[in-house]
């Protein structure tokens, strides 16, 4: 088979499948991040002992997420120097500051103040723990903000220009280059998502104790933040996810194309699903809106845009091939992340309303927790799909030939796989990743099961400081005696 002897297609399969195992893990470790920094904010205020230990609960299951985050995260990198040495090449005057500065700014940021909220609450002020707390998840979004900004560029190239032997792009300014067309607008739809898969997580966990029945208060506790996260998340979504169509229907229209299944200049309808036949080049759907897409775009409903076939005919999209053009799994990778966003939405709803709806009325419904502790599965297939609908969209280009791009700074699949890496080892290496991410997900499954089934315990030394200083407490209250004081003694005899 073809696949089995074409390095370039199994390049592009390995790393894909590498960046969606870690792709599963950062949304983890991203959202929870503001999880367990809201419930230090809620112990500190508090200085509650069960509030330290929900704390301390998050700070476990962040750590083990992290982890495996980073590991997996590695293979990543490596491969840019060996299956995608071209790309490299290419790319190296404008990927090596984002990709340093996300280790030197973000990535130790990150790990310096996790180790703080590991080993540091008693030798730390409370107030420097928070901000620790704080740091961790800020650290993480501004990791993500300079993998997004070397992600966008290659979605929509600024700020360089193509060196004078067109070997690589050569960058002109670096505010351009970081500050690229599609940035914010993609940067800021990611982080949403990355939100919204934490709060829900964070019910999840919280719907599994109220099924088990256990850790009753921790539940509904970290129900309701997560009913609060989610819902605000998932309303923020909205424009996200629109300004970043929009900058797709202004940057990439050979993306837009494909997502909406186009070949022809049309008006393109909003379809809520369907099937692109690519022999007969339509959509079979039961169903569409005229003009919706259109609409979403531009605010009118009669903007037409050019199909797959006008585009590939253009010297600027000369290298796609309508036929080959992967057209209908972009078509449904887009949709399916649409309709998980409905069942986000629709959870998020019901989450809300029943969690603080007469003293917490999803303690006694089975099915909304039932459906609760399946919900991450939601934002997982939404996060997943969204990538694929990015990442092949822009196909056959790695770095893609955007409208406000600079001219010929792009550069074909094709020409960026390295040459001296053979199918052969393309799949012995995959075999072996295989073997031990498969080996990870078990181990970190394991590890997760066992500090949720232990749930947020109370450390025995802070029930016995919460103790002593209830009685001491005790003690300052007037006209209060302890039970073995003398004076309580004799008047007990009395």
């Amino acid at each position: 088979m073809d696949i089995f002897s074409d390095p370039v297609l199994l390049a592009r399969v390995q790393f894909a499948l590498t960046a969606a195992y870690h792709f599963f893990f950062v949304p983890l470790t991203i959202g929870l991040g503001l999880i367990l920094a809201i419930n230090e904010t809620k112990y500190y205020r508090s200085r509650n002992e069960k509030d330290a230990a929900a704390s301390r609960f998050w700070v476990k299951i962040f750590t083990a997420t992290f982890v495996i985050g980073v590991a997996t995260g590695i293979t990543m990198e490596f491969s840019f120097g060996t299956n995608w040495a071209d790309y490299s090449r290419f790319v190296g005057d404008i990927f090596g500051a984002p990709l340093a500065a996300e280790a030197l700014l973000a990535f130790f940021l990150e790990s310096v103040f996790l180790g703080i909220l590991l080993f540091g609450r008693k030798t730390v002020s409370p107030k420097f723990y928070l901000v620790s707390a704080w740091l961790v998840w800020f650290g993480s979004c501004l990791s993500a903000l300079w993998i997004l900004i070397a992600n966008s560029w290659m979605q929509t190239p600024a700020g360089a220009e193509l060196a004078a032997d067109g070997s690589k792009a050569v960058i002109t300014d670096f505010l351009g280059a970081a500050l690229n067309p599609s940035l914010m607008a993609r940067y800021s739809h990611v982080v949403v998502a990355l939100l919204i898969m934490g709060a829900f997580a964070a019910m999840a966990v919280s719907a599994w104790y109220l099924i088990k029945g256990r850790h009753a208060d921790f539940a509904m506790k970290t129900m309701r933040i997560g009913a609060v996260v989610g819902i605000v998340t998932s309303c923020v979504m909205i424009f996200t996810a629109h300004a970043s169509a929009v900058v797709v229907a202004e940057e990439q229209p050979t993306k837009l194309a494909m997502m909406e299944g186009m070949y022809d200049d049309e008006v393109p309808p909003l379809y809520l699903f369907g099937w692109v036949d690519e022999e007969s080049q339509q959509v079979i759907t039961p169903f569409s809106i005229p003009g919706g897409t259109s609409f979403l775009a531009t605010g009118t409903w009669d903007t037409e845009y050019q199909g797959l076939n006008s585009l590939a005919e253009t010297e600027q999209y000369g290298a796609l091939d309508p036929e080959t053009a992967p057209v209908n799994f972009v078509f449904q990778t887009y949709h399916i992340m649409v309709a998980m966003y409905g069942l986000i939405m629709i959870t998020a709803i019901l989450a809300i309303v029943f969690t603080y709806r007469k003293g917490g009325r999803i303690k006694n419904m089975k099915w909304l927790q039932r459906l609760v502790l399946i919900s991450p599965v939601f934002p997982v297939i939404a996060i997943q799909t969204g990538w694929f609908t990015a990442e092949l969209g822009r196909q056959p280009w790695v770095v893609y030939p955007s409208a406000t791009g600079p001219e010929g700074v792009a550069l074909a699949t094709g020409d960026a796989a390295s040459a001296s890496v053979s199918a052969p080892e393309l799949l012995i290496t995959m075999a072996l990743f295989f073997l031990v991410y498969v080996f990870l997900i078990f181990a970190w499954a394991r590890v997760m099961g066992r500090f949720i089934k232990e749930g947020p315990v109370v450390a025995p030394a802070e029930a016995d400081d919460a103790a002593s200083d209830e009685a001491k407490r005790k003690d300052a209250v007037p006209g209060f005696a302890p039970v073995d004081d003398p004076a309580v003694a004799a008047k007990g005899g009395e």
